[in-house]
């Protein structure tokens, strides 16, 4: 368990395995989610059992991706979420550090944790939306260095008082302190896909590695090659579901995911875990838009979570 482990993150990985859900929770079928009953499925999936709920950041609408995440600003939605739950850990997945200010990340992911208790894991990559990069004013080829340069900073300013550090952001002179500080001294940072990076500098200066679906025999000899760099930190998998309400069903592909029955399902996350996936966070997508998600999360938890 790394030094960084505070409460969301002991929740995750504690154990040799554990389950979480993505935002939107819905079986709605489009790009922009219904928004009005999220909070209240927040709770209903903390109840279930799920062990994590997971926040996109998704600054802007881009119709070709097809996909607009959560639609709230992941900020102000994780105090939304935190504040009505209670032990779930609240996880991003994940903040594209390059298009912010790392000081407006470190206060804001510090507040977050700060007002939950503990409970935030920070996911983060460099992008992958290239119309982003410009609407920020960012040269997208220098989304490798910037999310370097946004590590080092967060890292700093959590850690130190009145910390000196220059960066591309700017440069702090030890006269100024970030307030508030997280509840350990520097808050779990999981890098999602490469972010431009090699590996071994994911393995060193990450928390953890979030990676996106494959099959359970190239996830064995991916986290083989994680281990190898970087111990026993944590290997977090995507998994997008479109449960049949069959539970015999069986699999399909759709992106980064299968449609399928549970029990179908059940095997291949028990398969993900006996590879060696320590986190699978899943998505659930469109089958039948008119069931109910409730039925959906509940089926899954019933049948898959419980079974594991």
């Amino acid at each position: 368990m790394t030094d960084h482990a505070n409460r969301g993150y002991r929740r995750m990985f504690d154990d040799d395995f554990s389950v979480g859900l993505f935002f939107p929770i819905t079986t709605a079928d489009g790009p922009i989610p219904p928004l009005g009953e999220q909070t209240d499925l927040a709770a209903h999936a903390e109840g279930l059992g799920f062990d994590a709920l997971w926040f996109r950041d998704v600054p802007l609408f881009w119709p070709k991706f097809d996909d607009a995440g959560q639609v709230y600003d992941p900020w102000v939605f994780l105090s939304h979420i935190a504040a009505n739950t209670d032990d779930v850990a609240l996880a991003t997945g994940s903040i594209v550090l390059p298009l912010r200010h790392p000081l407006h990340v470190a206060k804001a992911a510090a507040s977050v944790d700060r007002l939950s208790e503990g409970r935030l894991v920070l996911g983060v990559a460099s992008g992958d939306r290239p119309p982003e990069y410009p609407a920020f004013g960012v040269d997208e080829d220098d989304a490798g260095e910037l999310f370097r340069e946004s590590v080092r900073t967060l890292r700093t300013v959590w850690a130190e008082e009145y910390p000196e550090i220059e960066t591309p952001f700017g440069t702090l002179d030890g006269s100024m302190d970030l307030l508030p500080k997280p509840t350990t001294e520097t808050l779990p940072l999981l890098v999602t896909g490469h972010a431009n990076q090699p590996l071994d500098w994911i393995g060193e200066r990450g928390d953890g590695w979030v990676y996106y679906q494959r099959t359970a025999e190239d996830v064995a000899e991916q986290v083989e090659q994680w281990r190898d760099l970087a111990g026993e930190k944590p290997y977090v998998q995507v998994l997008h579901v479109a449960l049949a309400e069959d539970p015999a069903a069986g699999p399909e592909r759709i992106h980064q995911g299968y449609a399928a029955g549970t029990d179908w399902l059940r095997e291949h996350v028990r398969d993900l875990r006996d590879a060696g996936v320590d986190h699978v966070m899943v998505n659930v997508r469109q089958t039948d838009p008119d069931r109910d998600v409730r039925a959906v999360l509940g089926q899954f938890a019933d049948e898959v979570l419980a079974e594991l």
